[in-house]
C-alpha cells in the first residue's frame, strides 16, 4: 500500500484523465481513420473521380460519432463543423494520405511500427469520446440510463455505425457489413467502455472517472495495439461472450446440440419405371395425338 501511495497513482491518473488532445492525438486519430479509409476497396478510385466525395467520406471517419450523436440528442448534425481548426485539420491529413507525391506520407503513417504509435494514441481519444458521451447524456436525461449507454456507444463507434451510409456517399450498397449485425472488437468495447462510465457517472461504481478514463485507455491501446501488430480482426471478449451466450441464451455457440429431434428423412424418390410401362405411356401419347 505504501507502494502505491508513493507511486502517486491517483494523482497520475487524475493529471492524465485531464491531459489535452489537440493536437497531438486528434492529429493521430485523423491519421488512422482516414488510414482505415484508404484500406476500403475502391475508396482510392473514388479519391480520384470525385474528391468532393472522398473528402466527405473523410470528415465521416473523422467526425461521424459526433455527427450521430448530437442527432440523437436533439442538436444539428453540422453543429462540429464550427470548430474551423479540427475541420482544417482533418482535410489535411486526408489530402496528404490521398495524394501526397510518391504516396510518402501514406507509406510513412502505414509503416507497422509508426502505425502503432498511432493506433494507441487514437484510443486515448476514443475513451475520451465515451466518458464525453456519457457525460453529456448525464446532464440531458439525469436518470436515462439508457441514454447514457446509447449515447456513450455511438461517440465510441459512431463512425463504424455510419459505415453503410459513407459506403452509400462511395456507390457501394453492403448491407451485409452493417456494425451492429457484426460488430468489431472497437464497436464492442466502446459498448462495455460505455456501461462502466454509466455506472460511474450515477456512482454504481466505486471507482473515480479519472482512475476508469487510465484502465480503460490502457486497456484499448494495449488491445489494439497487440492486434494490429499480429493482423487480427479477432477480439478478447470472444471466449467470455461465447460462454455467457451459451449460458443465456442456449444455442448461440451455434449449436445444433440443442436440436433433440432427429432431422427430417428426405422424401423418397419416384420409383423406377420399367420398359412395359414407358412403352405402354408413349403408345398412349400416339393415340391421343391421332384422336
Amino acid at each position: 500500500m505504501d507502494v502505491l501511495e508513493g507511486l502517486h497513482l491517483g494523482d497520475l491518473a487524475q493529471s492524465f484523465s485531464k491531459m489535452g488532445m489537440f493536437p497531438v492525438f486528434d492529429v493521430a486519430y485523423y491519421i488512422v481513420s482516414i488510414l482505415y479509409l484508404k484500406y476500403e476497396p475502391g475508396s482510392v478510385e473514388v479519391s480520384r473521380r470525385s474528391p468532393v466525395v472522398s473528402w466527405l467520406c473523410a470528415m465521416l471517419y473523422c467526425f461521424g460519432s459526433y455527427i450521430l450523436a448530437d442527432i440523437m440528442l436533439g442538436g444539428c448534425p453540422l453543429d462540429y463543423f464550427q470548430h474551423n481548426s479540427h475541420i482544417l485539420l482533418a482535410s489535411f491529413v486526408w489530402y496528404l494520405i490521398f495524394y501526397c507525391p510518391l504516396n510518402l506520407f501514406y507509406k510513412c503513417v502505414a509503416f507497422l511500427p509508426v502505425k502503432l504509435v498511432l493506433v494507441a494514441l487514437k484510443e486515448v481519444v476514443r475513451t475520451r469520446k465515451i466518458a464525453a458521451g456519457v457525460h453529456h447524456a448525464h446532464h440531458a436525461y439525469h436518470h436515462g440510463w439508457i441514454i447514457m449507454v446509447i449515447t456513450g456507444y455511438v461517440k465510441g463507434s459512431g463512425v463504424a455505425l455510419m459505415s453503410n451510409f459513407e459506403q452509400l456517399l462511395r456507390g457501394v450498397w453492403k448491407p451485409e457489413t452493417n456494425e451492429i449485425l457484426n460488430m468489431s472488437f472497437p464497436t464492442k468495447a466502446s459498448l462495455y467502455g460505455a456501461i462502466l462510465f454509466t455506472l460511474e457517472e450515477t456512482n454504481l461504481l466505486p471507482v473515480s472517472k479519472a482512475t476508469l478514463i487510465c484502465a480503460f485507455t490502457l486497456f484499448m491501446a494495449g488491445s489494439k495495439v497487440f492486434m494490429t501488430a499480429r493482423h487480427s480482426h479477432g477480439s478478447p471478449f470472444a471466449l467470455i461472450e461465447s460462454w455467457v451466450c451459451y449460458l443465456l441464451f442456449g444455442s448461440a455457440l451455434g449449436g445444433a446440440e440443442e436440436d433433440h429431434h432427429a432431422p427430417a428423412p428426405p422424401p423418397p424418390s419416384s420409383p423406377v419405371k420399367s420398359k412395359e410401362e414407358l412403352s405402354e405411356g408413349t403408345r398412349k401419347r400416339k393415340s391421343k395425338k391421332a384422336e
